[in-house]
């Protein structure tokens, strides 16, 4: 909470060079690029970071096969090189995983198109990852016995990636790299009002938690307010090249229902793609895409019997999933960009691609559609727009993303395993200490050390099937400006995605957990979360 109030009231001395509102991978991207280069940079968001759509994705890190259905041959090239980028420089992080596809008797296209066309994919891929098989029905019945193969004609396997944490967690340790850098970021922060006084943008805040208001001052202003971009862009009176349009995903998550760690991938029943995503001991099953008109929205039992009843058909489980097995669910909405004002889009054909419109005459920002696979080049092109706009960008060019280099990781591992670090990993544990560790902090995972040598304690879970040590909610505390409770158990780590709410409510170590976070406001955090969940 610290963290947190001294942001806070740094926000409101001096100009800043540019001010980001929203707080999703858009604006964590934006923030990271521009401090690391030089540029005083302040970000805001009215929730927590990755508060919305980007807590809500299905974890992929993917080049866009799909959209060599509708030939957007330039997207899916630049998509498989953004991926490639990611997978180079997050190697710990976004993971290559084997996508096992079946396709149904009757589908569309015949199999050996669709093969041909993942061999295509691999190769737009610089065939950087492993290359596609063709699986017969038996490969697949004999491979995967949780596949359904009643009604399926064949199949192949082809390589794409994903976030082994969640995608809260990778967009917050870009927040995390802004402030590093010497940005200041603060969550729970809101923009009521931005308005042009001579050459400088003048943002009405209000802190969400006291309502205490002030101003923000910045020369240039960039609007990542995802799903909310249109809705600010009338606040401060912009006028926009793009707007967005919304569709409603869903993934339902359930208790593992296949050893294999590879992505099982379906065509629904509306002839979409249809995941069964591995999330660590649990199972993430989904998407739906529906049209909606409002960033607001909730998983309706419409939407659970569709994704239960695809898993049931498409699945070979001892029993039908029902309600009763949905551990938790994720809902948002993937904001599209499509030009004009009005009028309407080709919904199949909308794809996710980013645009950033800019006003030079108002030094303003505005970013629309995107996600995490092209993350990285959002950042790179918020930064050349600002040069553009006339802010000096003292370090051009230097490097602003990936994990630390690769002697640094030796040194952790070999002071991990002088310590015997794994041993001290629990059993209900999916993977090692100083892998865990490494990935999700990578060079502060150093000072988890040295807690836990001053204190084997320290490597204790803190609660059942949580794969979160005592020292690390220590460490977040410190460093994640966890000011919730949900903040913790949702976006900077995974926990209310895998563990039941009953059985983390009786959990007996989230108390002690929360006296770590919030100290005397533990007991209020612990009863506000669980009067709104």
């Amino acid at each position: 909470m610290k963290l947190r109030q001294t942001n806070v009231a740094k926000l409101s001395e001096g100009v800043f060079d540019v001010l980001v509102l929203g707080g999703g991978i858009n604006g964590a991207v934006a923030a990271a690029a521009l401090a690391a280069q030089g540029v005083k940079v302040a970000l805001i968001d009215r929730g927590d970071f990755a508060g919305f759509t980007s807590s809500n994705s299905s974890n992929l890190a993917w080049g866009g096969i799909k959209y060599l259905e509708t030939m957007e041959l330039l997207l899916v090239n630049k998509l498989c090189r953004s991926r490639n980028h990611l997978m180079r420089h997050y190697p710990s992080t976004v993971e290559e995983i084997r996508f096992f596809t079946s396709i149904q008797k009757g589908f569309r296209m015949p199999v050996a198109f669709v093969f041909l066309g993942t061999l295509f994919y691999w190769a737009m891929g610089r065939f950087f990852t492993r290359p596609p098989r063709y699986l017969t029905r038996s490969t697949i019945a004999r491979e995967e016995a949780t596949i359904n193969t009643t009604n399926v004609s064949a199949g192949f396997e082809y390589s794409d990636c994903y976030l082994h944490d969640n995608d809260a967690r990778f967009v917050f340790n870009f927040i995390r790299s802004s402030m590093n850098f010497g940005g200041i970021a603060a969550n729970y922060v809101e923009s009521t009002q931005a308005r042009r006084e001579g050459d400088q943008w003048v943002v009405d805040a209000k802190d969400v938690l006291d309502g205490r208001q002030f101003p923000i001052r910045a020369k240039v202003l960039v609007n990542a307010c995802g799903p909310y971009v249109d809705q600010h862009n009338q606040l401060s009176g912009q006028r926009t090249a793009h707007h967005h349009v919304f569709s409603k995903g869903i993934h339902l998550i359930v208790d593992r229902v296949t050893p294999h760690k590879r992505v099982l991938t379906f065509f629904a029943s509306d002839g979409r793609l249809f995941f069964v995503i591995p999330m660590g001991p649990k199972t993430c099953i989904g998407t739906t895409d529906t049209q909606v008109d409002s960033p607001l929205t909730e998983v309706t039992d419409a939407d659970r019997a569709f994704v239960l009843d695809n898993a049931n058909q498409l699945l070979q489980l001892e029993r039908p999933l029902t309600p009763a097995d949905i551990i938790a669910e994720r809902c948002g909405v993937r904001p599209l960009a499509i030009e004009g004002q009005g009028g309407k889009a080709d919904w199949v054909k909308l794809s996710r691609k980013h645009a950033i419109d800019v006003n030079e005459a108002d030094r303003h920002l505005s970013i629309f559609g995107g996600k995490l696979t092209d993350c990285l080049n959002v950042g790179d092109e918020v930064v050349d727009a600002v040069a553009r706009l006339g802010v000096a960008i003292p370090y051009l060019g230097r490097k602003w993303y990936g994990e630390p280099h690769d002697a640094v990781k030796d040194e952790f591992l070999h002071q991990a395993r002088l310590m015997n670090l794994d041993a001290m990993t629990h059993p209900s544990s999916s993977e090692p200490l100083s892998v865990r560790f490494w990935r999700r902090y990578g060079a502060n995972a150093f000072g988890l050390l040295e807690r836990i040598r001053n204190d084997p304690a320290e490597a204790e879970l803190l609660i059942e099937n949580a794969e979160y040590t005592r020292c690390e909610i220590t460490q977040a505390a410190q460093r994640e400006m966890i000011t919730k409770l949900e903040d913790f158990l949702r976006r900077r780590s995974k926990i209310s995605l895998v563990v039941r709410r009953d059985d983390l409510q009786d959990a007996q170590g989230l108390m002690e957990a929360c006296r770590i976070l919030f100290g005397d406001q533990a007991q209020e955090k612990y009863d506000e979360y669980f009067r709104t969940h």
